[in-house]
């Protein structure tokens, strides 16, 4: 049962999709993998369209792995991909502050980018713990996006960068919710903390066409452009302006970005 959904500043439209589909547990959790064997429980909380569930989820098996998401846009998709690559994960729509789930039924529970959007993290995570049994971990990445950076300069980008932040925080939401990871789990009465930190690079001219064309996308079509519309926060024009900045970004030949994301191992007492 949906207790109380928070607001998706992304939003499930195809360019949103087309970098959710991208990440792997290589790309994406690999400060996981030490903890993961076969046979061990996993939840993955915010799933999307699966492909970290999936990929984890050929890691733990046997284990039972269930993927959840706020939304049942993507879990079609995931669900196909599961059958796909034939292995065994339960999909379904759920919510992060009242899991279906009694206490102690998972080895591990895992949230990419799921933090950043909710109104209270620190409540989430708590719930994430319940589910959690002693000795296991609750694995938390989430980027900050003060922390990103690219080349060349670009005002267009300034402005989309300066746009996104509020209109996260128009939802309630913290675009740097990297630094803060630790901070909310103390707040959630957790300790047994390992922190890390990974980035994501996009410098080739085939990563920077596919990231250029898929933020160019969500700038115009998708729930962030409806979004900073409705706020009263851009115009039409802006994210026009905003998307062919990206397009140029991608176009250029020193093209680079760099995305900082914070990482949280959390072991469950």
């Amino acid at each position: 049962m949906i207790t109380g959904v928070d607001t998706y500043t992304h939003g499930h439209a195809d360019p949103v999709l087309q970098s959710h589909r991208w990440r792997t547990v290589e790309n994406s959790a690999g400060y996981l993998v030490p903890h993961l064997r076969a046979g061990l429980d996993l939840l993955d909380v915010g799933c999307g369209p699966g492909t970290i569930t999936v990929d984890l989820a050929a890691r733990v098996a046997p284990g039972r792995v269930v993927g959840l998401d706020v939304s049942p846009a993507p879990l079609a998709e995931a669900r196909e991909l599961a059958g796909r690559s034939g292995v065994e994960v339960d999909f379904g729509v759920g919510d992060v502050y009242a899991l279906e789930a009694a206490d102690d039924s998972f080895d591990v529970v895992h949230a990419h980018q799921v933090l950043q959007h909710l109104t209270d993290p620190v409540a989430a995570l708590r719930e994430m713990a319940r589910v959690c049994r002693p000795g296991g971990v609750v694995a938390v990445r989430d980027v900050d996006y003060a922390a990103l950076t690219w080349f060349p300069a670009s005002p267009g980008l300034d402005r989309w960068l300066e746009l996104y932040g509020r209109v996260a925080r128009h939802n309630s939401a913290e675009p740097d919710a990297g630094r803060r990871l630790v901070s909310w789990a103390h707040a959630a009465g957790l300790r047994d903390l390992t922190a890390s930190t990974t980035a994501w690079c996009y410098s080739t001219p085939a990563e920077r066409e596919w990231w250029g064309r898929s933020w160019a996308g969500r700038a115009t079509a998708s729930a962030f452009a409806e979004q900073a519309m409705a706020y009263g926060l851009a115009t039409a024009e802006e994210l026009d302006a905003i998307a062919a900045a990206w397009l140029d970004w991608a176009a250029a030949d020193d093209g680079w970005l760099g995305m900082l994301h914070g990482e949280l191992l959390i072991r469950v007492c």
